[in-house]
């Protein structure tokens, strides 16, 4: 298989050593090494992007806005087959697309320290301001629905009616906190009608994975833009704090070990003002901690809503694995309300003194 894919590339599999390569869960990933290029090979995950074409658009329309108006920004664009393409489809394997390794580059997988969560904050703000004069209704959605949290609420209130009983017995002290912030869904309804949020071109997919890193720790550029997409900053800066702030992830069962970081925060909202500060309207530059509020709620009704239906969409390798996800959520939302007004200081020194400075 993999060798017919590196054929439409022009490229003869045997003068490259092929491993897997990553963690990633949605696409499968292998490192092409050679004597002289090396590649990233990846298999676009179709049950998940229905429509991977629209991804192979979606980058190209990017690439190109880039190249003609950002030339020295550091974009990883496909690489094209021998009959320019972007992506390969391979029948009975799916779709693939070949991109260039940048040579010492690394990614990591937990945020270890708030330099880390600077650079990364600072690259993806980049992205999007790099971005902000390309029209953003002009990108596919490649993911119907991602981020809208109206719906996931939706979808919690079906699961209440139609979900499993005894599931539901079970996790009522759980259902009734996710009742109780439902002012988080109501600020959402507004923000889609206020014209104070801007939709912008956003990755939607902040974690720190997807972006490279040289050896010294300084952020080079975002990868991974399956998901890129119109959208609202507060779902780039909101995945940033549901993932950046604890020290521990959503797996964890020990709810113990969750907590909210404060330079962590603060690193978070300095890198993405580095280089937003002037593409946010005052009104967003507000809405940083309901950004983490937003994201994480919404990832812990959903973990929550899958337990309720048996785990259909998440899936479980342990009984009681989407609850153990949702609990460590909420536990992350209420250690993120406990230090608000903090957090709301430094968001508002913060922003105050948004000026161009080098690092952290």
């Amino acid at each position: 298989m993999l060798p017919v894919v590196l054929s439409a590339y022009g490229l003869k599999a045997e003068l490259f050593e092929i491993t897997a390569f990553g963690a990633g869960l949605i696409n499968h990933t292998w490192r092409v090494k050679g004597a002289a290029r090396d590649f990233i090979l990846q298999r676009v995950n179709d049950d998940v992007f229905k429509n991977p074409e629209d991804i192979e658009e979606n980058i190209r329309l990017i690439a190109d806005y880039l190249k003609q108006h950002h030339p020295g920004y550091l974009f990883v664009a496909p690489v094209q087959t021998v009959d320019k393409r972007e992506m390969v489809f391979s029948p009975g394997n799916g779709y693939f697309r070949l991109f260039p390794f940048i040579r010492d580059s690394r990614t990591v997988t937990v945020v270890d320290n708030a330099l880390q969560a600077w650079e990364a904050a600072h690259q993806f703000g980049l992205f999007t301001k790099n971005l902000a004069g390309f029209p953003a209704g002009q990108l596919k959605i490649t993911l119907p629905d991602f981020h809208n949290l109206s719906l996931r609420y939706g979808q919690f209130e079906q699961a209440l009616q139609n979900g499993n009983p005894e599931r539901i017995r079970e996790c009522a002290a759980w259902i009734a906190i996710a009742q109780s912030c439902y002012n988080i869904v109501a600020e959402f309804e507004m923000i889609k009608t206020n014209p104070a949020f801007k939709i912008r071109v956003t990755h939607h997919d902040t974690k720190i994975s997807n972006v490279l890193f040289d050896p010294q720790d300084k952020g080079l550029c975002v990868i991974d833009l399956d998901t890129v997409m119109p959208g609202y900053f507060i779902s780039d800066v909101g995945d940033m704090m549901r993932t950046y702030l604890s020290p521990i992830g959503e797996e964890e069962p020990d709810y113990r070990q969750i907590e909210v970081r404060v330079d962590f925060f603060s690193a978070i909202v300095k890198g993405y003002l580095q280089e937003m500060k002037d593409e946010l309207t005052e009104t967003e530059k507000t809405c940083f901690i309901y950004a983490g509020k937003f994201m994480i709620y919404m990832q812990a009704i959903r973990f929550l809503t899958d337990y309720l239906n048996n785990d259909i969409y998440y899936g479980a390798k342990y009984p009681r694995h989407n609850l153990v996800r949702a609990g460590n959520q909420f536990t992350l939302l209420q250690r993120l309300l406990d230090k608000e007004s903090l957090l709301a200081r430094i968001q508002l020194k913060e922003c105050a003194e948004a000026i161009p400075k080098q690092g952290y």
